[in-house]
């Protein structure tokens, strides 16, 4: 299999501010744009030619990656006039695959950090002969998402929506937003409308006989959909929990960019990204959290488990816990923003005007 197809066409709602100027996928995770990771890895399997179905912002991924040369890779770049949902956008750019009928496509959505054992699955396809084979993780409560049961040999037997009871709830198996595709099965998906392959396609194929194949790989998983799950995920890719040949540098209790300056007494630990251009100053404590390139954090200041917004800046002595700045926005000194939240593009919250406690 050397053919891929990678969703990167979502508006990433959830995780505003970040993604007002910038598509989920661009948002810098581990020190690089989090799509990094994902075509490095599918590279590493041994997929040559990707093609990028995309839509909100689409005009931001070209100009990065280009042809894809500098991945060992050949992009390309397939835009959507209207959004089409995940089939939709899958059977839009299959005029773009080059392989024949019967060959395995990988088809992967753009913010889904995974330690997938990719190969594994292209094997899984090719040995059962499926006509769509899927990455299937466990989830300790699945009640947030889709359940797929299989039978013993692994065969997908259903696809339930969001069990609302405890009864309903027959696996702890989820889809897990990867898939391998015989190529003649993605022209069947209808063109030029907007289709679900999770709820449209995968229940027709079953209900047509196709052979769906599921396999669990319950290693890392996580779905970056969120804030405080995109900071997660930055932070456990510099720990070196999560894997990817992509990281910029040694795995760590820190990641500080070439161009960033920290100052000698400020601590950064639990997985920190520091930026390009990035400055932290004296006395500021910073623990798991992502400060994007060009951000400066003043000193005393005391950050965790939050991402501060390109060229924000932190004022002194400010403490922020599980809270997203937006790009440009501006904390005075002397606030304490808590869980939940978000600070949008180029806000000015001026000095000591949100407190959750009478001192600081």
């Amino acid at each position: 299999m050397t053919e891929a197809i990678l969703l990167v066409g979502g508006k990433g709602t959830r995780l505003r501010p970040l993604t007002v100027h910038t598509p989920k996928p661009m948002v810098p995770a581990a020190g690089v744009p989090f799509l990094t990771h994902q075509l490095a890895r599918a590279r590493a399997a041994g997929v040559e030619h990707i093609v990028l179905a995309t839509s909100y912002l689409a005009e931001v991924f070209e100009p990065y990656f280009g042809d894809g040369s500098a991945l060992g890779l050949h992009l390309e770049y397939v835009t959507e006039e209207e959004p089409l949902g995940t089939g939709g956008a899958i059977r839009n750019v299959a005029s773009r695959l080059h392989s024949g009928p019967e060959d395995p496509i990988l088809i992967f959505n753009g913010d889904i950090l995974t330690g997938l054992d990719i190969r594994a699955l292209i094997r899984t396809h090719e040995t059962t002969g499926a006509d769509v084979s899927l990455h299937l993780t466990k989830v300790t409560d699945p009640r947030a998402y889709g359940l797929v049961p299989t039978d013993d040999t692994g065969r997908v037997t259903a696809f339930l929506e969001k069990p609302q009871t405890p009864e309903e709830i027959v696996t702890d198996q989820i889809n897990a937003g990867a898939y391998v595709f015989r190529r003649s099965v993605i022209d069947t998906i209808p063109a030029g409308r907007p289709v679900s392959v999770e709820r449209e396609t995968f229940p027709d194929l079953l209900s047509a006989g196709a052979h769906l194949q599921g396999m669990v790989d319950s290693t890392y998983w996580l779905d970056l959909g969120t804030p405080a799950a995109f900071v997660r995920g930055s932070a456990d890719l510099v720990l070196g929990r999560a894997p990817s040949p992509a990281v910029p540098g040694r795995c760590g209790d820190r990641l500080v960019l070439p161009t960033a300056r920290v100052a000698p007494d400020a601590k950064l630990t639990g997985g920190t990204v520091v930026g390009e251009g990035a400055f932290v100053a004296e006395g500021a404590r910073v623990f798991g959290s992502t400060i994007l390139p060009g951000a400066v954090i003043e000193p005393g200041a005391i950050i965790t488990d939050s991402l501060i917004g390109t060229r924000a800046r932190v004022g002194e002595r400010s403490v922020l816990t599980g809270t997203v700045i937006g790009d440009g926005a501006v904390i005075g000194a002397d606030n304490e923003l808590r869980d939940g939240a978000r600070v949008w593009c180029d806000a000015r919250i001026p000095a000591g005007a949100v407190r959750f406690s009478p001192d600081l």
